[in-house]
């Protein structure tokens, strides 16, 4: 097994820089460069390569075991320039050493079961949080709810099991009477713990990759005068030209703790303008696909809207007069109304994702949809007595099979590289 090191800071001069090391060598290298330190104890050492003084560092040391990947592992906290990273670096890899590779970190924790599979996407959710609500959602996850969460369900299951194998091994002995009924309420408590975590799962998703909301109307009713007020910025270009805006523009935002994406679209008119038409074509597609529709209005709802329970009708030009007789008003101009209007946003969208989940993957919902699947056909089964169990016996296996998938036991090396690649070099 290499010995792997990498920056695990970001690059650039800074106050301080952190380079860690991971791997049977650990140690050894950092007693190459200085005194080494007692495990866990934080000390401030001279490193020095071949006779010459390259940084004075706070290092750790971590013991097998004991450690981040499970392996000896080592943090040398350095003055943050690129000379002194450059310098460290390079007496590491003359050690021999190698330089990690992305994710490369997490992946023998993984290996090394510090992590579960479910885990180690849960950190990668937590580097990649915009909001809140996703670093409160991704500490869940890799905090290994999910993980329990799976257990929670496998043991009566196991429970189950050995109730069917008592069965079949000691067919026509004196047991006690019940058993299938015994056997059928371990099974119901599992896809009661089942049923509730996938119809938490929508919510949990929608939280991981964030919402979008549409904004719709006709030319000139100042939909992209609005995206530019709430995203402080000129993201839209504004103009008295009615059909200015032709292509969906869209601006990432944080509103009440979530990630929404905000969508400037095509005023919606009848036109006979070729390119305009694909324009309105493309506002009214994505509008029936985004979360919720944000209709502003100057007067008369334009055609073909489409509203859905939920989405908000909102006045705009409130600063004009006789503009402000509807629940929600705004002025893009002033700004009147905007933190009212981003209020009732946040709270219609904090509705959607109450009851939440620990499933924030759709791949962790598959594999909870599949072993549900496996339950409900174990249910049928055990219905038609003891003449079935072993198809009730077949069906336990499937529903532990896809719950040992959802936190990576087997099944999934396919997907190693695919998510380890959106890890940073260093984690």
């Amino acid at each position: 097994m290499d010995t792997i090191f990498a920056l695990a800071s970001a690059r650039g001069r800074a106050g301080v820089a952190v380079i860690r090391i991971s791997g049977p060598r650990a140690h050894a290298a950092v007693a190459a460069l200085c005194a080494l330190p007692i495990e866990r104890r934080a000390s401030v050492r001279m490193l020095v390569w071949q006779g010459e003084v390259l940084d004075q560092a706070l290092v750790l040391t971590f013991g097998a075991g004991r450690s981040f990947t499970g392996e000896e592992m080592a943090e040398l906290q350095l003055h943050g320039s690129l000379a002194c990273v450059t310098a460290v670096q390079h007496a590491l890899g003359a050690f021999g050493l190698r330089m990690a590779e992305p994710g490369e970190f997490t992946r023998r924790a993984l290996a090394n079961g510090r992590l579960d599979l479910a885990q180690v996407e849960g950190l990668a959710d937590l580097i990649d949080a915009e909001t809140e609500a996703q670093r409160r959602q991704a500490m869940r996850v890799l905090s290994g709810s999910l993980g329990a969460r799976a257990a929670a369900i496998k043991a009566p299951l196991l429970r189950a099991s050995a109730l069917i194998a008592a069965l079949i091994d000691f067919a026509g002995e004196d047991l006690p009477e019940g058993l299938l009924q015994e056997i059928g309420a371990e099974l119901e408590k599992a896809r009661e713990v089942l049923a509730a975590e996938i119809a938490g799962a929508q919510a949990a998703e929608r939280i991981r990759d964030g919402f979008e909301v549409a904004i719709i109307g006709a030319p000139n009713v100042g939909k992209s005068s609005l995206l530019n007020r709430l995203a402080g910025r000129e993201a839209a270009i504004t103009s008295s030209v009615a059909g200015t805006t032709r292509d969906v523009i869209e601006v990432r935002m944080d509103i009440g703790g979530l990630a929404v994406t905000l969508l400037d679209t095509a005023g919606l008119r009848d036109t006979e303008d070729p390119v305009e038409s694909i324009g309105i074509a493309r506002a009214r597609e994505r509008a029936e696909l985004a979360d919720l529709r944000l209709l502003l209005i100057d007067g008369d709802a334009p055609p073909g809207a489409g509203l859905l329970p939920g989405d908000l009708t909102v006045r705009s030009k409130c600063d004009l007069p006789g503009k402000s007789d509807m629940p929600y008003s705004v002025s893009a101009i002033t700004g009147a109304g905007v933190d009212e209007l981003l209020a009732a946003l946040g709270a219609e969208l904090s509705k959607r994702v109450a009851g939440a989940g620990t499933a924030t993957r759709a791949r962790h919902r598959v594999a909870l949809e599949s072993a549900l699947r496996a339950l409900e056909s174990a249910a049928v089964a055990l219905l038609q007595g003891e003449a079935k169990l072993e198809i009730v016996a077949d069906d336990l296996r499937s529903a532990a099979t896809a719950l040992d998938k959802l936190v990576g036991k087997l099944g999934v090396e396919d997907l190693l590289d695919q998510i380890f690649s959106s890890f940073c070099i260093g984690k």
